[in-house]
């Protein structure tokens, strides 16, 4: 069977992703990152956890408009399978990674995903201990942050990251 992307009822505003069994977006297009949507540029997130409770909180912390010219969007991974099948399967402009997923955790995601795409999108860890950063280091993500997530730190996190992946004149 294969996965596609379709809106989510959120609950708030701006449109979320949910992975289904069924066709397309609300606009009739397939999901992917930096497209057009009510006149603005959305950006799609990725968020990996075995836990949905983790990715909601994720979601929330980040929020639809993580600055006040970005809108995103979100698509959830809850195994390993599933991340990599829609990172090669989907533009994805942003990883969310939780770092205390299993079996695979964040880290060896974002480990594999820089030694083999050659423009991997950037990549934020989330970890429960401050004494992991070292290992997120090694592991090659762009950004860390810590359980429990700050929504305005998330947010300001995000959008920098966002930012600096965005070519020129796509925003």
């Amino acid at each position: 069977m294969r996965w596609r992307l379709a809106v989510h009822p959120a609950r708030t505003a701006a449109p979320q992703v949910r992975l289904t069994t069924s066709g397309r977006d609300a606009t009739g297009r397939r999901p992917g990152g930096g497209t057009e949507y009510d006149g603005r540029v959305t950006h799609t997130v990725l968020l990996y956890s075995d836990r949905p409770e983790i990715r909601e909180q994720m979601r929330l912390a980040v929020g639809p408009r993580p600055a006040p010219d970005l809108q995103v969007r979100f698509v959830e991974a809850a195994s390993y399978d599933e991340c990599v099948r829609l990172v090669d399967t989907y533009r994805i402009d942003l990883l969310l990674l939780d770092g205390e997923a299993r079996p695979a955790g964040g880290m060896a995601v974002a480990r594999q995903l820089r030694d083999e795409l050659a423009d991997c999108p950037p990549l934020c860890l989330v970890i429960a201990r401050a004494a992991d950063r070292w290992l997120a280091a090694y592991s090659g993500v762009d950004a860390v942050l810590l359980h429990p997530m700050d929504p305005f730190r998330t947010g300001q996190t995000v959008a920098s990251l966002l930012y600096r992946h965005t070519p020129a004149g796509a925003a």
